[in-house]
C-alpha cells in the first residue's frame, strides 16, 4: 500500500474516530462537571440564570476535554495505520 493509498484509506476511519471522540468527550465532560459543580447539566451560553464566569469555565473545560480525547484517538488511529501499512497517514 502506498503512502497516498494509506492516507486515503485512513480518511473514513479518521472521520469515524472523530465522531467517537466527540461522543466520548461529551460523556467525560458530563462526569467531570458533576464532580465540579454537583449538577447534572453544564450551563449553556444562553442560560439566563448562569453567570459569565460559570459559562466560560464550563466551555473551557469542555474544550480541553474534547481536544485531549480527540488528540488521543487521532494519534492512536495514526499509530495503528502505521503499524498495519508502514505508512504514516498524516
Amino acid at each position: 500500500m502506498s503512502h497516498v493509498a494509506a492516507k486515503v484509506a485512513y480518511r473514513p476511519v479518521g472521520l469515524l474516530l472523530g465522531v467517537g471522540a466527540g461522543l466520548v468527550s461529551g460523556l467525560v465532560f458530563k462526569q467531570v462537571w458533576k464532580l465540579i459543580e454537583g449538577e447534572q447539566d453544564a450551563p449553556h451560553a444562553t442560560d439566563q440564570d448562569r453567570g459569565w464566569g460559570e459559562i466560560v469555565i464550563a466551555a473551557a473545560i469542555q474544550g480541553a476535554i474534547f481536544a485531549a480525547v480527540k488528540a488521543t484517538v487521532d494519534r492512536a488511529g495514526a499509530v495503528a495505520v502505521h503499524r498495519a501499512t508502514g505508512y504514516w497517514p498524516g
